[in-house]
């Protein structure tokens, strides 16, 4: 039997010629972890996340270039937003139920707590979520690549944590997705998570993995991150109780907001 040959894909989405390749990619990535871990090692404290990371092009244009400077905000900025359990309803929560039809793709739930730095839980505190669907695609009309669109998943739901810091989503588990930066560039599968804090200056963003995906080597984003248990933070661990009979798999996640266990959140320019 003959192996088929794949479709050329759209001129769109072949990279340029001066594109890196993902060797040049993988090479530069461990050149900067090693570089890290040297630091460590010379008893240096090495940097939580590289903003200006040559594998990762656009941070190149994008990070800081000036020190911060401290802005005294408005004080509604100061005291805003504030969320309760009866401002969300409980079905933003499941994004598998927010069409008329059944959304494509493998359901999952995810749970987890969002926690300080002394683990104490955050309660009524709004946590939003938006992914891609499980082809890798998102609504977005800057998103062209030729998978296809789910009409009956949009991606994006929220929640509010209840008194033990607890969030719980259903949703379909998303697919990786090419994004250009490299010759053959994918992003691993994840879910983008937003926590708004107590105030409009607080809004923290990042990202949320699966166990096990051959990508995480490859990716230039997940990589910015010099030291490899800050990397393991973002992680979900798959959890069999979490697990709904017949229903759909289970992945727990744990968000800690500050101190030296924080997990790594997006600097403000990458939103």
């Amino acid at each position: 039997m003959s192996t088929p040959t794949p479709a050329a894909a759209p001129e769109s989405l072949l990279a340029s010629p001066d594109m890196p390749s993902q060797r040049q990619i993988t090479a530069e990535i461990g050149d900067l972890h090693a570089a890290a871990a040297a630091r460590e090692a010379a008893g240096e404290e090495a940097p939580r996340t590289l903003y200006d990371f040559a594998p990762y092009r656009s941070s190149v244009l994008r990070h800081p270039t000036k020190n911060p400077r401290l802005v005294d905000p408005e004080t509604i900025e100061l005291w805003s937003p504030a969320f309760g359990q009866r401002d969300v309803a409980l079905l933003e929560s499941d994004l598998t139920l927010q069409h008329t039809g059944e959304p494509q793709g493998e359901r999952i739930t995810v749970q987890g707590r969002v926690l300080d730095s002394w683990g104490r839980p955050l309660r009524n505190q709004l946590v939003e979520v938006w992914q891609a669907n499980s082809a890798g695609r998102y609504i977005h009309q800057r998103d062209q690549h030729p998978a296809p669109l789910d009409p009956n998943f949009t991606g994006a739901g929220r929640t509010i944590t209840n008194d033990d810091g607890e969030y719980f989503f259903t949703t379909i588990k998303p697919g990786p997705y090419p994004w250009k930066n490299h010759v053959n560039a994918w992003r691993p599968a994840h879910i983008h998570f937003s926590l708004f804090g107590t105030g409009f200056t607080q809004r923290i963003i990042t990202q949320m993995y699966f166990p096990g995906d051959p990508l995480f080597a490859l990716d230039p984003i997940y990589n910015t991150i010099p030291r490899q248990k800050d990397r393991d933070a973002l992680i979900s661990t798959y959890d069999h109780d979490l697990t709904v009979p017949e229903f759909s798999m289970g992945y727990r996640w744990d968000i800690v907001v500050d101190g030296p266990e924080a997990t790594w959140f997006e600097s403000e320019g990458e939103h």
